[in-house]
Protein backbone atom coordinates (compact mmCIF):
# COMPACT_ATOMS: atom_id res chain seq x y z
CA UNK A 1 0.00 0.00 0.00
CA UNK A 2 1.50 3.34 -1.03
CA UNK A 3 1.52 6.36 1.26
CA UNK A 4 -0.81 9.27 0.55
CA UNK A 5 0.87 12.03 -1.46
CA UNK A 6 2.13 15.02 0.51
CA UNK A 7 -0.06 17.85 -0.73
CA UNK A 8 0.99 21.50 -0.25
CA UNK A 9 -1.55 21.94 2.58
CA UNK A 10 -0.30 18.87 4.40
CA UNK A 11 3.29 19.91 3.89
CA UNK A 12 2.50 23.31 5.38
CA UNK A 13 0.81 21.67 8.36
CA UNK A 14 3.79 19.37 8.99
CA UNK A 15 6.14 22.35 8.76
CA UNK A 16 4.00 24.30 11.24
CA UNK A 17 4.02 21.41 13.74
CA UNK A 18 7.79 21.03 13.46
CA UNK A 19 8.26 24.76 14.00
CA UNK A 20 5.99 24.64 17.05
CA UNK A 21 7.95 21.72 18.49
CA UNK A 22 11.22 23.58 18.02
CA UNK A 23 9.80 26.68 19.69
CA UNK A 24 8.53 24.60 22.62
CA UNK A 25 11.91 22.90 23.05
CA UNK A 26 13.56 26.32 22.92
CA UNK A 27 11.17 27.48 25.65
CA UNK A 28 12.05 24.54 27.88
CA UNK A 29 15.78 25.18 27.43
CA UNK A 30 15.66 28.89 28.21
CA UNK A 31 13.32 28.28 31.16
CA UNK A 32 15.78 25.86 32.71
CA UNK A 33 18.63 28.22 31.80
CA UNK A 34 16.94 31.04 33.69
CA UNK A 35 16.82 28.94 36.84
CA UNK A 36 20.40 27.70 36.42
CA UNK A 37 21.80 31.23 36.08
CA UNK A 38 20.86 31.91 39.71
CA UNK A 39 23.01 29.03 40.98
CA UNK A 40 26.77 28.55 41.41
CA UNK A 41 29.08 29.17 39.70
CA UNK A 42 27.23 32.06 37.96
CA UNK A 43 25.04 33.30 40.86
CA UNK A 44 23.00 36.01 39.16
CA UNK A 45 21.79 38.21 42.02
CA UNK A 46 19.07 40.06 40.17
CA UNK A 47 15.57 38.71 39.44
CA UNK A 48 15.46 40.41 36.06
CA UNK A 49 17.18 37.70 34.02
CA UNK A 50 15.29 34.61 35.35
CA UNK A 51 11.99 36.51 35.15
CA UNK A 52 12.57 37.66 31.56
CA UNK A 53 13.69 34.20 30.44
CA UNK A 54 10.76 32.67 32.30
CA UNK A 55 8.27 34.97 30.58
CA UNK A 56 9.85 34.17 27.21
CA UNK A 57 9.60 30.44 27.94
CA UNK A 58 5.92 30.76 28.94
CA UNK A 59 5.20 32.72 25.76
CA UNK A 60 6.94 30.06 23.65
CA UNK A 61 4.93 27.35 25.38
CA UNK A 62 1.60 29.13 24.83
CA UNK A 63 2.49 29.68 21.18
CA UNK A 64 3.21 25.94 20.78
CA UNK A 65 0.04 24.89 22.62
CA UNK A 66 -2.03 27.13 20.35
CA UNK A 67 -0.63 25.12 17.43
CA UNK A 68 -1.59 21.80 19.07
CA UNK A 69 1.89 20.86 20.32
CA UNK A 70 0.52 20.40 23.80
CA UNK A 71 2.98 18.24 25.74
CA UNK A 72 6.11 20.15 24.83
CA UNK A 73 4.19 23.42 24.97
CA UNK A 74 2.98 22.87 28.52
CA UNK A 75 6.49 21.70 29.37
CA UNK A 76 7.82 25.08 28.21
CA UNK A 77 5.15 26.87 30.28
CA UNK A 78 6.15 24.83 33.34
CA UNK A 79 9.86 25.55 32.73
CA UNK A 80 9.13 29.26 32.49
CA UNK A 81 7.14 29.31 35.72
CA UNK A 82 9.89 27.28 37.38
CA UNK A 83 12.50 29.80 36.20
CA UNK A 84 10.56 32.71 37.71
CA UNK A 85 9.76 31.00 41.02
CA UNK A 86 13.19 29.43 41.44
CA UNK A 87 14.92 32.70 40.58
CA UNK A 88 12.96 34.56 43.24
CA UNK A 89 13.58 31.83 45.82
CA UNK A 90 17.33 31.80 45.10
CA UNK A 91 17.49 35.49 45.97
CA UNK A 92 16.18 34.66 49.45
CA UNK A 93 19.47 32.90 50.22
CA UNK A 94 22.92 34.41 50.58
CA UNK A 95 25.69 33.73 48.07
CA UNK A 96 27.76 31.84 50.63
CA UNK A 97 24.88 29.55 51.55
CA UNK A 98 24.12 28.79 47.91
CA UNK A 99 27.76 27.96 47.25
CA UNK A 100 27.86 25.62 50.23
CA UNK A 101 24.67 23.83 49.21
CA UNK A 102 25.12 23.60 45.42
CA UNK A 103 28.45 21.78 45.36
CA UNK A 104 27.70 19.87 42.19
CA UNK A 105 30.12 17.00 42.75
CA UNK A 106 28.66 16.30 46.19
CA UNK A 107 25.09 16.61 44.89
CA UNK A 108 25.74 14.16 42.05
CA UNK A 109 27.35 11.65 44.42
CA UNK A 110 24.29 11.93 46.69
CA UNK A 111 22.08 11.50 43.62
CA UNK A 112 23.69 8.15 42.86
CA UNK A 113 23.26 7.04 46.48
CA UNK A 114 19.57 7.90 46.50
CA UNK A 115 19.01 6.48 42.99
CA UNK A 116 20.53 3.07 43.75
CA UNK A 117 17.62 1.48 45.70
CA UNK A 118 15.18 2.94 43.17
CA UNK A 119 17.17 1.41 40.31
CA UNK A 120 17.25 -2.02 41.97
CA UNK A 121 13.48 -1.83 42.43
CA UNK A 122 12.90 -0.59 38.88
CA UNK A 123 15.05 -3.37 37.40
CA UNK A 124 13.11 -5.91 39.42
CA UNK A 125 9.83 -4.41 38.24
CA UNK A 126 11.06 -4.51 34.64
CA UNK A 127 11.80 -8.25 34.79
CA UNK A 128 8.40 -8.95 36.31
CA UNK A 129 6.37 -6.74 34.00
CA UNK A 130 8.20 -7.87 30.89
CA UNK A 131 6.78 -11.31 31.72
CA UNK A 132 3.27 -9.89 32.12
CA UNK A 133 2.99 -9.59 35.94
CA UNK A 134 2.54 -6.15 37.51
CA UNK A 135 4.63 -6.01 40.68
CA UNK A 136 2.91 -3.46 42.91
CA UNK A 137 4.54 -5.26 45.85
CA UNK A 138 8.01 -3.82 45.16
CA UNK A 139 7.64 -1.65 48.25
CA UNK A 140 7.03 -4.65 50.50
CA UNK A 141 9.84 -6.68 48.94
CA UNK A 142 12.27 -3.81 49.43
CA UNK A 143 11.17 -3.50 53.06
CA UNK A 144 11.72 -7.21 53.64
CA UNK A 145 15.19 -6.82 52.15
CA UNK A 146 15.86 -3.89 54.50
CA UNK A 147 15.07 -5.84 57.66
CA UNK A 148 16.44 -9.26 56.79
CA UNK A 149 19.56 -7.74 55.26
CA UNK A 150 20.53 -6.05 58.50
CA UNK A 151 19.31 -8.98 60.62
CA UNK A 152 21.45 -11.39 58.60
CA UNK A 153 24.43 -9.04 58.71
CA UNK A 154 24.26 -8.58 62.50
CA UNK A 155 23.53 -12.25 63.17
CA UNK A 156 26.28 -13.70 60.98
CA UNK A 157 28.76 -10.83 61.21
CA UNK A 158 29.00 -10.81 57.41
CA UNK A 159 27.40 -8.32 55.05
CA UNK A 160 27.70 -10.84 52.22
CA UNK A 161 25.50 -13.33 54.08
CA UNK A 162 23.17 -10.52 55.09
CA UNK A 163 22.74 -9.59 51.44
CA UNK A 164 22.13 -13.23 50.45
CA UNK A 165 19.55 -13.65 53.22
CA UNK A 166 17.78 -10.50 52.07
CA UNK A 167 17.71 -11.78 48.49
CA UNK A 168 16.37 -15.17 49.62
CA UNK A 169 13.57 -13.59 51.67
CA UNK A 170 12.74 -11.16 48.86
CA UNK A 171 12.60 -14.03 46.38
CA UNK A 172 10.38 -16.06 48.71
CA UNK A 173 8.03 -13.11 49.19
CA UNK A 174 7.84 -12.65 45.44
CA UNK A 175 7.23 -16.36 44.89
CA UNK A 176 4.27 -16.27 47.28
CA UNK A 177 3.02 -13.20 45.43
CA UNK A 178 3.43 -15.14 42.18
CA UNK A 179 1.35 -18.08 43.44
CA UNK A 180 -1.68 -15.86 43.88
CA UNK A 181 -1.05 -13.70 40.80
CA UNK A 182 -0.15 -16.50 38.37
CA UNK A 183 -1.71 -19.70 39.69
CA UNK A 184 -4.88 -18.34 41.32
CA UNK A 185 -5.16 -15.34 38.95
CA UNK A 186 -5.89 -12.88 41.76
CA UNK A 187 -6.14 -9.17 41.04
CA UNK A 188 -2.49 -8.12 40.98
CA UNK A 189 -3.08 -4.58 42.24
CA UNK A 190 -5.07 -5.74 45.27
CA UNK A 191 -2.69 -8.59 45.99
CA UNK A 192 0.35 -6.36 45.70
CA UNK A 193 -1.17 -3.93 48.18
CA UNK A 194 -1.82 -6.82 50.56
CA UNK A 195 1.82 -7.96 50.30
CA UNK A 196 2.98 -4.43 51.07
CA UNK A 197 0.88 -4.33 54.25
CA UNK A 198 2.05 -7.84 55.15
CA UNK A 199 5.69 -6.75 54.86
CA UNK A 200 5.05 -3.74 57.09
CA UNK A 201 3.48 -6.00 59.71
CA UNK A 202 6.13 -8.73 59.60
CA UNK A 203 9.13 -6.40 59.69
CA UNK A 204 7.56 -4.19 62.36
CA UNK A 205 6.74 -7.15 64.61
CA UNK A 206 10.15 -8.80 64.23
CA UNK A 207 11.93 -5.48 64.73
CA UNK A 208 10.23 -4.95 68.11
CA UNK A 209 10.57 -8.59 69.17
CA UNK A 210 14.27 -8.90 68.29
CA UNK A 211 15.70 -5.44 68.94
CA UNK A 212 13.15 -3.80 71.23
CA UNK A 213 12.90 -0.05 71.78
CA UNK A 214 16.67 0.51 71.42
CA UNK A 215 16.61 -0.39 67.73
CA UNK A 216 19.21 -2.21 65.68
CA UNK A 217 22.85 -1.87 66.72
CA UNK A 218 25.18 0.35 64.72
CA UNK A 219 26.98 -1.72 62.15
CA UNK A 220 30.72 -2.08 62.38
CA UNK A 221 32.76 -1.76 59.21
CA UNK A 222 32.88 -5.57 58.98
CA UNK A 223 29.10 -5.88 58.92
CA UNK A 224 28.16 -3.16 56.42
CA UNK A 225 28.60 -3.12 52.66
CA UNK A 226 31.92 -1.36 51.98
CA UNK A 227 32.66 1.64 49.81
CA UNK A 228 34.86 1.45 46.74
CA UNK A 229 37.66 4.04 46.83
CA UNK A 230 38.76 5.48 43.49
CA UNK A 231 40.61 8.56 44.70
CA UNK A 232 43.18 8.16 41.93
CA UNK A 233 40.59 9.88 39.73
CA UNK A 234 41.66 13.11 41.40
CA UNK A 235 44.95 12.94 39.50
CA UNK A 236 43.22 13.39 36.12
CA UNK A 237 43.92 16.89 34.76
CA UNK A 238 41.15 19.50 34.65
CA UNK A 239 38.27 17.31 35.86
CA UNK A 240 40.05 15.17 38.46
CA UNK A 241 38.68 16.92 41.54
CA UNK A 242 35.13 16.79 40.19
CA UNK A 243 35.38 13.08 39.33
CA UNK A 244 36.84 12.37 42.75
CA UNK A 245 33.89 14.11 44.43
CA UNK A 246 31.35 12.17 42.37
CA UNK A 247 32.93 8.72 41.98
CA UNK A 248 35.80 8.65 44.46
CA UNK A 249 33.91 6.98 47.31
CA UNK A 250 30.74 5.18 46.33
CA UNK A 251 29.22 2.11 47.91
CA UNK A 252 29.89 -1.23 46.26
CA UNK A 253 26.16 -1.67 45.59
CA UNK A 254 26.11 1.47 43.44
CA UNK A 255 28.69 -0.05 41.11
CA UNK A 256 26.86 -3.38 41.23
CA UNK A 257 23.57 -1.86 40.11
CA UNK A 258 25.33 -0.16 37.18
CA UNK A 259 26.78 -3.50 36.10
CA UNK A 260 23.40 -5.19 36.54
CA UNK A 261 21.78 -2.54 34.40
CA UNK A 262 24.03 -3.38 31.46
CA UNK A 263 23.75 -7.14 32.03
CA UNK A 264 19.95 -7.05 32.20
CA UNK A 265 19.71 -4.92 29.09
CA UNK A 266 21.77 -7.47 27.17
CA UNK A 267 19.82 -10.37 28.71
CA UNK A 268 16.33 -8.99 28.00
CA UNK A 269 16.92 -7.44 24.57
CA UNK A 270 19.83 -9.36 23.09
CA UNK A 271 19.38 -13.03 24.07
CA UNK A 272 16.93 -15.77 23.10
CA UNK A 273 15.91 -16.23 26.75
CA UNK A 274 15.11 -12.54 26.98
CA UNK A 275 13.08 -12.82 23.79
CA UNK A 276 11.04 -15.63 25.40
CA UNK A 277 10.51 -13.48 28.47
CA UNK A 278 9.24 -10.58 26.38
CA UNK A 279 7.05 -12.83 24.26
CA UNK A 280 5.33 -14.11 27.41
CA UNK A 281 4.62 -10.51 28.43
CA UNK A 282 3.40 -9.49 24.98
CA UNK A 283 1.46 -12.50 23.71
CA UNK A 284 1.43 -15.46 26.14
CA UNK A 285 -0.91 -17.52 23.97
CA UNK A 286 1.47 -17.38 21.01
CA UNK A 287 4.42 -18.11 23.32
CA UNK A 288 2.62 -21.15 24.71
CA UNK A 289 1.85 -22.34 21.19
CA UNK A 290 5.54 -22.48 20.29
CA UNK A 291 6.41 -24.42 23.44
CA UNK A 292 7.36 -21.72 25.97
CA UNK A 293 6.17 -22.52 29.49
CA UNK A 294 4.31 -19.31 30.38
CA UNK A 295 3.75 -20.19 34.03
CA UNK A 296 7.36 -21.16 34.70
CA UNK A 297 8.67 -18.07 32.93
CA UNK A 298 6.45 -15.81 34.99
CA UNK A 299 7.33 -17.54 38.25
CA UNK A 300 11.04 -17.16 37.55
CA UNK A 301 10.62 -13.53 36.51
CA UNK A 302 8.57 -12.58 39.59
CA UNK A 303 10.99 -14.37 41.92
CA UNK A 304 13.96 -12.59 40.32
CA UNK A 305 12.03 -9.35 40.65
CA UNK A 306 11.70 -9.85 44.41
CA UNK A 307 15.39 -10.66 44.77
CA UNK A 308 16.41 -7.49 42.95
CA UNK A 309 14.00 -5.35 44.98
CA UNK A 310 15.35 -6.92 48.19
CA UNK A 311 18.88 -6.02 47.10
CA UNK A 312 17.77 -2.40 46.94
CA UNK A 313 16.30 -2.74 50.42
CA UNK A 314 19.46 -4.35 51.78
CA UNK A 315 21.51 -1.50 50.33
CA UNK A 316 19.34 0.96 52.28
CA UNK A 317 19.87 -0.76 55.63
CA UNK A 318 23.42 -2.15 55.46
CA UNK A 319 24.96 0.05 52.77
CA UNK A 320 23.44 3.50 53.22
CA UNK A 321 21.71 4.14 56.55
CA UNK A 322 23.51 1.36 58.52
CA UNK A 323 20.44 0.71 60.66
CA UNK A 324 16.79 -0.28 60.34
CA UNK A 325 13.68 1.72 61.19
CA UNK A 326 10.09 0.63 60.77
CA UNK A 327 8.72 1.36 57.28
CA UNK A 328 12.10 2.82 56.31
CA UNK A 329 11.54 2.42 52.58
CA UNK A 330 9.08 5.35 52.78
CA UNK A 331 7.45 4.72 49.42
CA UNK A 332 10.64 4.06 47.47
CA UNK A 333 9.09 0.94 45.95
CA UNK A 334 6.33 3.03 44.40
CA UNK A 335 8.83 5.62 43.19
CA UNK A 336 10.81 2.75 41.62
CA UNK A 337 7.62 1.67 39.84
CA UNK A 338 7.17 5.25 38.60
CA UNK A 339 10.79 5.25 37.39
CA UNK A 340 10.09 2.03 35.50
CA UNK A 341 7.06 3.56 33.76
CA UNK A 342 8.89 6.82 33.08
CA UNK A 343 11.81 4.82 31.65
CA UNK A 344 9.47 2.89 29.34
CA UNK A 345 10.27 -0.51 30.85
CA UNK A 346 13.93 -0.31 29.83
CA UNK A 347 16.97 -0.46 32.15
CA UNK A 348 18.75 2.72 31.05
CA UNK A 349 15.55 4.73 30.95
CA UNK A 350 14.61 3.50 34.41
CA UNK A 351 18.07 4.41 35.71
CA UNK A 352 17.80 7.91 34.25
CA UNK A 353 14.41 8.36 35.91
CA UNK A 354 15.78 7.00 39.20
CA UNK A 355 18.62 9.54 38.99
CA UNK A 356 16.05 12.30 38.45
CA UNK A 357 14.19 11.25 41.59
CA UNK A 358 17.49 10.72 43.40
CA UNK A 359 18.60 14.24 42.55
CA UNK A 360 15.36 15.62 43.99
CA UNK A 361 16.02 13.71 47.23
CA UNK A 362 19.60 14.97 47.40
CA UNK A 363 18.35 18.49 46.74
CA UNK A 364 15.67 18.13 49.42
CA UNK A 365 18.35 17.29 51.97
CA UNK A 366 20.67 20.12 50.96
CA UNK A 367 18.39 23.07 50.18
CA UNK A 368 17.08 23.89 53.71
CA UNK A 369 20.62 24.84 54.74
CA UNK A 370 20.54 27.64 52.15
CA UNK A 371 17.66 29.34 53.94
CA UNK A 372 18.74 29.20 57.57
CA UNK A 373 18.92 33.03 57.73
CA UNK A 374 16.05 33.73 55.34
CA UNK A 375 13.25 36.03 56.41
CA UNK A 376 10.77 33.70 54.67
CA UNK A 377 10.12 31.22 57.46
CA UNK A 378 8.46 28.43 55.45
CA UNK A 379 11.66 28.03 53.40
CA UNK A 380 13.50 26.95 56.56
CA UNK A 381 11.31 23.86 56.93
CA UNK A 382 13.08 20.68 55.88
CA UNK A 383 9.74 18.85 55.73
CA UNK A 384 8.62 21.13 52.90
CA UNK A 385 11.51 20.12 50.65
CA UNK A 386 11.19 16.43 51.57
CA UNK A 387 8.00 16.35 49.49
CA UNK A 388 10.01 17.07 46.30
CA UNK A 389 10.58 13.41 45.25
CA UNK A 390 6.89 12.57 45.66
CA UNK A 391 5.68 15.67 43.84
CA UNK A 392 8.13 14.92 41.05
CA UNK A 393 6.83 11.34 40.90
CA UNK A 394 3.28 12.58 40.36
CA UNK A 395 4.38 15.05 37.69
CA UNK A 396 6.53 12.49 35.89
CA UNK A 397 3.86 9.78 35.82
CA UNK A 398 1.20 12.24 34.72
CA UNK A 399 3.51 13.46 31.96
CA UNK A 400 4.10 10.01 30.45
CA UNK A 401 0.49 8.78 30.54
CA UNK A 402 -0.38 7.75 27.01
CA UNK A 403 3.22 7.83 25.86
CA UNK A 404 4.76 4.85 27.67
CA UNK A 405 3.31 1.61 26.37
CA UNK A 406 3.45 -1.33 28.78
CA UNK A 407 3.85 -4.94 27.59
CA UNK A 408 0.55 -5.95 26.00
CA UNK A 409 -0.21 -8.74 28.51
CA UNK A 410 0.98 -6.81 31.56
CA UNK A 411 -1.37 -7.48 34.47
CA UNK A 412 -3.47 -10.01 32.56
CA UNK A 413 -3.60 -13.51 34.10
CA UNK A 414 -3.01 -16.34 31.64
CA UNK A 415 -5.28 -19.37 31.46
CA UNK A 416 -3.72 -22.37 29.73
CA UNK A 417 -6.06 -24.18 27.38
Amino acid sequence: MTAAPLTPSRAARVSELLSARHVAIFGIVIGLLGAWLTLPPILTRTPTLPILLGILAVAAGIWAVAREVRRLGWGAVAAGIFSIVFGLLALQSSTSHLQSVFTWGTLLAATLRYATPLTFGALGGMISERSGVVNIALEGMMLMGCFFGIWGSVTTGSWELGLLIAMAVGGLTAFVYGIFAIQFRADQIVEGTAVNFLAVGITGYLFIQIYGPNGTPDLSSAESIPDVHLHFLGDIPWIGNFLDEVLGQLNLMIWLVMILMVVLYYFVFRTSIGLRLRSVGEHPRAADTVGIDVYRTRYLAVTASGMLAAMGGAYLSIGFVHSFNQDMTEGRGFIALAALIFGKWRPFGAFAAACLFGFSSALADAVPAAYTNSTVTFLQSGALFQTLPYVLTLVAVAGVIGRSVAPAADGKPYVKQ
